[in-house]
């Protein structure tokens, strides 16, 4: 196990400098940062502290020896979820979008066999986002990233479905990442938003997709949900106790079971607990796990992967969680391919 091939397919990068795009746009919070002492910089939303990111949070030559420790040769990366600016008028998010995006066109360039990328698109424009969807293909990214919800609106509106079908047909994989969680304003507290609403965020996003019925009328898009499913899969059986007892709320726009759903998209391996792990195992299947780490922020699993070998799984198990289930949720793409 100790010289298994990994493969970290959630990580977050931004580029060391950024341009101050509320003063190039004339508006917003736009995230700038502040190089305020060496090795660390503050992001900034406005005026205001969001939060203080290490040189491994910008610099991919740091990063590689970092996960090296944990016999992790390759990981994916893609930009922080605040950078999305769904918010922002459309051509102006996809300006940041593409800067952002050539950005990490450029690591995988540079480093072809330790960095794969995930790019962000403007979510709130059909149009442009699937222009910067056809970019993305062309410049050989294997998928994007995308919020949970998109300016509140959940990803089952009709709005967002071209989108999807764009995905499906330029057969990109899709990361949706828990983002501008509801309820944030009413429980600042404890560090609430992170630990409470980021699990709901990413299960309103499931189901949301589910409900809706994108997963139904798009069989073979291929969607990868962050933080383990969030708090989907451990509530399974109260959705579809829900979908049951009150179909006459639930199940308007799709008729299928959301059970039947589980083993058809794939989840990340972030769950911090062995237990937990087992059980999501158990539910979806060893085929639709993958290692993911949420790197290098503290939250994640930043020693990649370590208590999933402890777990005792078999080997076949482990090689589907550290690397196979990565590949062919990217359709066979692999660093340097």
């Amino acid at each position: 196990m100790e010289t298994m091939h990994k493969i970290d397919m959630h990580t977050h990068l931004l580029p060391e400098r950024l341009p101050n795009f509320a003063d190039k746009f004339g508006y917003g919070d736009f995230i700038h940062l502040q190089h305020h002492r060496p090795g660390f910089a503050r992001m900034m939303k406005g005026d205001v502290f969001f939060r203080e990111i290490k040189s491994n949070c910008w610099d991919p030559a740091v990063r590689i020896p970092e996960y090296a420790q944990y016999k992790t040769p390759v990981q994916v990366v893609c930009t922080i979820p605040v950078m999305f600016s769904y918010w922002a008028k459309p051509a102006d998010c996809l300006d940041l979008s593409m800067f952002l995006n050539d950005h990490l066109a450029g690591v995988v360039e540079d480093y072809p066999e330790h960095y794969m990328a995930l790019g962000t698109i403007p979510m709130q424009d059909t149009d442009l986002a699937v222009r910067e969807l056809q970019r993305l293909k062309e410049l050989g990214f294997p998928g994007v990233q995308i919020g949970s919800n998109v300016n509140r609106l959940n990803l089952s509106e009709p709005q967002f479905f071209p989108i999807f079908e764009a995905c499906r047909d330029l057969d990109m994989a899709i990361l949706v990442h828990p983002w501008e969680m509801m309820g944030q304003s009413d429980m600042s507290k404890y560090w609430l938003p992170w630990l409470v609403g980021m699990p709901a965020e990413t299960s309103r996003a499931v189901c949301s997709l589910i409900f809706g019925g994108v997963m139904e009328r798009l069989p073979d898009l291929r969607f990868c949900f962050a933080h383990a499913g969030g708090s989907f899969i451990p509530t399974i059986g109260r959705v579809q106790h829900g979908f049951d007892c009150r179909p006459d709320l639930v199940a308007v726009d799709n008729a299928v079971p959301p059970r039947d759903y589980l083993g058809r998209f794939w989840v990340d391996s972030a769950t911090h607990d062995p237990q937990l792990l087992r059980y999501i195992l158990e539910v979806i299947g060893d085929e639709k796990v993958c290692l993911g780490t949420d790197y290098p922020f503290p939250l994640g699993d930043l020693e990649i992967g370590r208590f999933i070998g402890e777990m005792g799984l078999p080997a076949s198990t482990l090689e589907k969680i550290f690397y196979k289930n990565t590949i062919d949720w990217l359709h066979g793409k692999q660093a340097g391919g």
